[in-house]
């Protein structure tokens, strides 16, 4: 297969919603499985893939919350799991497992912004921890219940320009910048759909999904969204903002397209494979070198093996 990392006429743009990409595609009786399918992103996401007859499993580490969230929703069940925690991963994978469920789809979508700095578990940096590391371990976990040519959606953001991964510190142990460790963490999102399409028997895709406004900004102020350029002063999306339907539109074409058949491992935006970046506006896009090269994307892989004790693709 090609690994490409240039637009390849999808028919799609950035305003383009999660239901657009979906007109003609038929998911009945397909699994789907996206972390934090309750909130923002994930809910647009969720509540399309239902339009179009799939069955959605939301993984929840406020299994309540979600609950509510999805009431009304046909086909979606809600499991508890928390991907700041190993154990918590592997109970939830191993119970998934014994209902021997297929999942055709999986999209790594929920993730913290902006966290205050915490190390969680072994001493992970908070970003990296739940960000990468949790999803990293959960697909291996679930790889049994992937159906061959299952497709799996990193949501990785323009917030990689901020930083490669930091090889001599990746936890922060000297100082610590939250946009940084956030840069880092997509960085390692990218990285990850990299490394995992070289598998036999599974497809993957990271997304930069565009600016939207959802519940991820919880941490920053209303004064720095506002300095920002995030908000009006009337507390309004800025210009340039997509609503989450939007925001879930190149997620799910990621998971769906047809198009994609021959690619993987590639940088997605705007409903379309992505540009290499050309400047350093995050509003522009693009990808960086440093997240889609494939060295870094095994070695990335390698320090993830270490770190969670699990690789159930290369054993």
């Amino acid at each position: 297969m090609t690994i490409t990392q240039h637009k390849i006429g999808s028919g799609f743009g950035a305003h383009s919603t999660a239901d657009d990409v979906l007109t003609g595609i038929d998911l009945s009786g397909r699994y789907v499985l996206i972390t934090g399918g309750y909130s923002g992103l994930g809910l647009a996401a969720t509540s399309a893939l239902i339009r179009a007859g799939a069955h959605v499993i939301v993984p929840a580490r406020r299994p309540a919350a979600a609950t509510e969230a999805l009431r009304g929703i046909p086909r979606t069940e809600v499991w508890e799991l928390d991907l700041a925690d190993l154990g918590s991963i592997r109970t939830f994978s191993d119970k998934f497992l014994e209902t021997g469920t297929s999942l055709d789809i999986v999209l790594a979508n929920a993730g913290v912004m902006a966290h205050p700095y915490e190390l969680i578990g072994p001493g992970w940096e908070a970003h990296l921890a739940i960000n990468h590391l949790g999803h990293y371990a959960l697909i291996n976990c679930l790889r049994p219940a992937l159906s061959q040519g299952a497709r799996v959606v990193s949501v990785a953001s323009s917030g990689h320009f901020l930083s490669d991964i930091r090889w001599d510190d990746p936890h922060f142990r000297r100082g610590y910048d939250h946009w940084v460790a956030y840069g880092q963490s997509k960085t390692a999102n990218a990285l990850f759909a990299v490394h995992l399409d070289t598998f036999d028997g599974v497809r993957a895709f990271a997304v930069h999904p565009g600016s939207i406004l959802t519940p991820l900004q919880r941490r920053i102020p209303r004064e720095q969204q506002l300095a920002q350029g995030w908000i009006t002063p009337e507390g309004r999306p800025a210009d340039g903002f997509k609503t989450p339907e939007q925001g879930a539109a190149t997620a799910v074409w990621a998971a769906t397209s047809p198009l994609l058949d021959a690619y993987g491992g590639a940088y997605c935006q705007d409903c379309d494979i992505a540009d290499p970046a050309v400047t350093d506006d995050m509003l522009i896009g693009g990808v960086k070198p440093w997240a889609t090269d494939p060295g870094s994307a095994a070695r990335l892989w390698t320090l993830s093996a270490e770190l969670t004790d699990l690789d159930t693709f290369t054993t």
